[in-house]
């Protein structure tokens, strides 16, 4: 192959790359996402302690800075973290549900909690100290709460 062949055949591929760069940079599409952020608020259906109206649901921003020492938050696989935990009774907590699936959730009562909903619930026993432990799915004793005086 001759030196002049070499470097002629070299300017083509050349161009051939700067022009289909150039094809896809200006063929490039806008994609515009219509879906809006997802806001989440307390499922304040049977079994939340803010079921009674007038109460305004509570974000779920503005519940994880309330109940930030007191929330047990379940991932999508039903592992709950924190999962050994102590309260006084009468406390609420929230249950956070991170995972795409809605769950039933078992502590002391049943529990329906939305895809990636939370609820608010009170830790409440006659008997004290005594021990709960969390359900969830079809996971058992995925969390240890202990209620105390």
């Amino acid at each position: 192959m001759k030196k002049g062949n070499a470097v002629l055949e070299l300017i083509v591929v050349l161009a051939l790359v700067i022009f289909a760069l150039w094809s896809m940079k200006n063929n490039s599409t806008v994609i515009v996402n219509d879906t809006p952020e997802i806001v989440s608020t307390e499922d304040t259906s049977t079994g939340s302690v803010n079921v009674v109206v007038p109460v305004k649901p509570i974000s779920y921003a503005q519940a994880l800075v309330k109940f930030k020492d007191s929330r047990i938050q379940l991932d999508q696989n039903c592992q709950a973290y924190p999962n050994v935990m102590t309260f006084k009774n009468n406390t609420e907590i929230m249950v956070d549900n991170r995972s795409p699936l809605a769950r039933i959730v078992k502590i002391g009562s049943v529990y329906n909690i939305k895809a990636y909903g939370f609820k608010i619930i009170r830790l409440s026993s006659l008997t004290l100290p005594t021990t709960w432990f969390v359900d969830c799915g079809t996971s058992q004793n995925v969390a240890t709460i202990l209620i105390q005086k």
